[in-house]
């Protein structure tokens, strides 16, 4: 896959699949604008790391519509426009409906949707205009397997994915006469440092183990249907989902 001088948007790149996803869209010559949000530091590594020239670190707090306007116009200014926008950067918040106070449960709900659902549908306006004036682009958005199976102990965050998914199909739809194909991904468990407690503690074997190939995605697995999705030649797949579990659920 060649993205030679694409310019490449990805959310929550600082760390985890979002800096595997840039550093292999680096390494297929694209230049990369890595968002963060309170990573700096970390953000600011990725930024060394990258193969290659033109990448930069940008901050910005998705749960703030202003700031989502604002990421998107800094990274055009940077740019000149964006060929691909990768929807990565979520938040994750256990909140079991057995478990929790109300005012818990609003919140997490309130949060998970703003940053996972709403940011990610911000972005995409904001991009999608800008596409359709410079003869089109991809978007890929980062789902869940949740999305499809539930999340009983984080229902919000299956329902922002579900969300996502709908999104991104009704996207695809509405936005392919512009030349903008929208896909989707939606991988089970990832091993990324965020997930590492979980597959070191007591339920991290019986996880491994909802997969016949006994482990969960390496990074770089999900990262390459990133970019299958938003690579040349994938147009007819526009509005797909891709499913990146190991078979760890399959869906009809």
């Amino acid at each position: 896959m060649d993205f030679t001088n694409k310019k490449i948007l990805v959310t929550g790149a600082g760390r985890g699949l979002g800096k595997v996803i840039a550093t292999q869209f680096a390494d297929a010559g694209a230049q990369v604008a890595i968002h963060f949000n309170s990573s700096k530091k970390e953000a600011e590594q990725v930024v060394l790391e990258l193969k290659g020239e033109g990448h930069f670190s940008i901050q910005a707090d998705l749960k703030n519509p202003d700031s989502v306007k604002i990421l998107f116009d800094n990274v055009v200014e940077r740019f000149g426009k964006i060929d691909v926008l990768i929807n990565n950067a979520a938040v994750i918040l256990y909140h079991p409906i057995a478990e929790v106070n109300y005012e818990e449960w609003q919140k997490a709900w309130n949060e998970t949707i703003t940053v996972n659902l709403q940011a990610a549908a911000n972005l995409c306006f904001c991009v999608a205009q800008e596409m359709k004036s410079t003869g089109g682009g991809r978007i890929v958005n980062v789902s869940s397997r949740g999305a499809f199976r539930g999340e009983p102990d984080m229902p919000a965050y299956g329902a922002s994915k579900a969300g996502m998914n709908a999104m991104s199909q009704s996207l695809a739809m509405a936005l392919a006469k512009w030349n903008i194909f929208v896909g989707t991904v939606a991988p089970g468990f990832i091993e990324t440092d965020r997930v590492a407690p979980i597959l070191n503690g007591e339920r991290g074997e019986a996880i491994k183990n909802q997969s016949p190939l006994g482990r969960v995605a390496r990074p770089e697995e999900v990262a390459r249907g990133v970019l299958f999705l938003a690579s040349e030649g994938t147009e007819f797949m526009t509005g797909a989902i891709l499913d990146i579990n190991g078979a760890s659920y399959l869906r009809s």
